[in-house]
């Protein structure tokens, strides 16, 4: 479990906040459901409360900053695209975002396991090259 501050304790939000929050709220709804995910399970995996994840996906409570990148890691998202920031285009052709996300997560398994899919990846593009 994490050990960030689930929440940011209750002030009125401004209009605009408000409106963030809704909408993050809804971000990490689809995303969660989209992993295949309960709030339980995912309030589980960040170390907060199901009711907490409840409120964030409701917009009644502003999630911890800290919480986020964790929250991105497991929703399988950036945390650009958990805030709902847009994609920053700099004229370059990049990695697809699946792709990306995918090579994020292979950082994350031990040596070993990296080691076996790079040798996989390595005799397909071989494979390609011929």
């Amino acid at each position: 479990m994490l050990s960030t501050p689930s929440a940011i304790p209750f002030e009125p939000m401004a209009v605009t906040d408000k409106a963030f929050y809704i909408q993050l709220g809804q971000r990490i709804a689809a995303a969660r459901k989209a992993q295949g995910l309960t709030q339980v399970q995912l309030s589980e995996q960040l170390g907060i409360a199901q009711q907490t994840l409840a409120h964030y996906e409701g917009g009644k409570l502003r999630v911890a900053v800290a919480l986020l990148p964790p929250l991105a890691q497991l929703l399988g998202l950036s945390v650009d695209e958990l805030i709902g920031t847009p994609a920053r285009r700099n004229g370059k052709r990049g990695p697809a975002p699946r792709f990306q996300q995918q090579i994020e997560r292979l950082s994350t398994l031990p040596q070993a396991q990296q080691r076996l899919v790079m040798q996989m990846l390595d005799g397909v593009i071989a494979q390609a090259a011929r």
